[in-house]
């Protein structure tokens, strides 16, 4: 059976991949769906909770999303946030109009029934408002649990189905007693139990690679040196011995001293069959003159592919890959669940793949988010300096270089990254940020050194720090500037060929955390 699961179904919302996260956070497995999946589809996964999210539609709009009436049938409790409350009270009979007046902010909520979703809550309480229309004509088939200044339904009940409405967004942290709301929602009302833990999802884990990897068969993973890939690898060790073989692919976009930092720790405190390919020159001659980032991500991704090959074909029983893939590579790459995600970049390890490979994939992370993947490896035992290791793109320093990749080019972004990161860890700041790193641009600007003018030889470094839990979502640091002059100092007087340094102060959304 698979994990109790609440399924959050997108309308649209902002603020989805954080509901997911709210529910984990209470240690209750959570999924995104398509707004329109079917009741099957939630069987399958074991749903015992449906939340149906906020979203920028009106129900009176031809084009606005609904929900497959079917899942009101499931006999789940289900709970609709902001839009998710409108369509589904007009799917059970009730009528959506514009509001009178618009409600956007902070708002006083008036409880005026007791219910188990209301418990523990005060009274009045505050929550936050984000809405133009408003839910009316309920006849006898709904009760009024709580309401504002300007919205008389703002929470009801279905009496005879188990359905919730909320007008306001819980999981923001601008309603101060939303989490509260939530747990009532998880554990009074869908009954949840709270097993969705780091130690839970390590027995279940590797009790699938067990069953999944059987016999005398052997599994390939491929180390990267993030934590992503040592908890995958971590993973696999456990669950099939020395049946694992680690492949780490030297393709000259890597880290200052990535090589010996994973020899180090897979060979020496694991134990772990471990092979070190010198692909340096293949990856960098396939990249010669292209600036192009997804064809840059594409070419990486098939040099990959040739490099598993052959050293697939030299390990007998070979066939399954691990790959340390996450939950949100997955919804960025248009493979979830919800199937309504732009592909909003090419992942290389989500997709193609292992189809021509010719494996069977093992994706023991594909359903986590990073901050979970950071406890399993907590558990696992790995080294601090992995577990809480900033996350590192896949194509590496080819998409931390804008233009053309040359050995020269990752040779003076290796440097500067360097001096970024012994910076920050120096000052206290390295777990204060999610992810920090340096962008070569591929412009020269003009200066002066040694009393001289400066320019065609001399290139700019973007310095990029953002704070973020899932990476799906993030916001600019704004670190302290001592910090960042200390940074420009170092880089200008030790980095031959670099003469200036500029900090990126673009959340994401609108941007991406990554520049190509």
């Amino acid at each position: 059976m698979s994990n109790a699961t609440i399924a959050i179904l997108d309308f649209g919302s902002q603020y989805v991949q954080l509901i997911a996260r709210r529910v984990r956070e209470n240690q209750v497995h959570s999924l995104i769906f398509a707004p329109d999946v079917g009741p099957d589809a939630l069987r399958e996964h074991n749903v015992i909770g449906i939340v149906l999210t906020g979203g920028p539609a009106s129900t009176y709009s031809d084009s606005a999303p609904r929900a497959d009436p079917g899942i009101f049938d499931l006999g789940v409790p289900v709970l609709g946030i902001c839009y998710g409350m409108q369509v589904a009270c007009e799917q059970m009979g009730a009528s959506v109009r514009a509001a009178g007046a618009r409600e956007y902010g902070r708002t006083g909520l008036t409880l005026v029934v007791d219910d188990p979703l209301l418990a523990h809550v005060s009274n009045p309480t505050h929550v936050w408002m984000s809405h133009g229309d408003v839910v009316d004509g309920f006849g006898d088939e709904f009760a009024t649990l709580a309401r504002t200044k300007h919205c008389p339904h703002a929470v009801v009940k279905h009496l005879r189905r188990p359905f919730y409405g909320v007008q306001f967004h819980p999981e923001v942290t601008h309603t101060p007693e939303g989490g509260q709301i939530l747990r009532n929602f998880l554990f009074e009302v869908c009954h949840a139990e709270g097993t969705w833990s780091a130690g839970s999802i390590i027995e279940r884990s590797v009790a699938n690679l067990r069953g999944q990897i059987s016999g005398d068969l052997r599994v390939l993973c491929g180390l990267s040196g993030g934590v992503d890939s040592a908890v995958t690898a971590a993973l696999l060790h456990r669950a099939v011995g020395d049946r694992l073989t680690c492949i780490f692919v030297d393709n000259g976009l890597l880290r200052a001293h990535e090589r010996d930092r994973v020899e180090a720790l897979f060979r020496g405190n694991f134990s772990i069959d471990l092979r070190v390919v010198d692909a340096e020159r293949r990856f960098l001659s396939a990249l010669a003159g292209v600036t192009d980032p997804q064809e840059k991500r594409r070419i990486i991704g098939h040099e990959f592919v040739n490099v598993f090959r052959h050293e697939a074909g030299e390990i007998p029983n070979a066939r399954f890959l691990a790959q340390g893939t996450l939950y949100p590579d997955v919804i960025e790459s248009g493979h979830s669940s919800a199937g309504k995600a732009a592909n909003i970049k090419l992942h290389h390890n989500v997709g193609g793949l292992p189809a021509e490979l010719g494996f069977e994939l093992v994706e023991p992370l594909r359903d986590l988010f990073k901050d979970e993947v950071r406890r399993i490896g907590e558990v696992l035992g790995l080294p601090e300096e992995i577990v809480w290791r900033h996350p590192f793109p896949g194509p590496g320093l080819a998409v931390r270089i804008l233009g053309e990749v040359t050995r020269e080019n990752c040779d003076l972004l290796r440097v500067a990254d360097q001096i970024i990161i012994e910076e920050i860890r120096a000052t206290g700041w390295y777990r204060k940020i999610a992810q920090a790193f340096g962008v070569l641009l591929p412009i020269s600007a003009v200066g002066v050194m040694g009393d001289g003018r400066t320019y065609a030889d001399q290139r700019v470094v973007a310095v990029r720090f953002v704070e973020s839990t899932d990476f799906m979502t993030a916001d600019w640091v704004h670190i302290d500037p001592v910090v960042l002059g200390r940074i420009s100092t170092r880089i200008t007087n030790e980095v031959p060929g670099i003469n200036r340094v500029v900090y990126d102060i673009t959340s994401k959304p609108p941007g991406t955390i990554e520049w190509e």
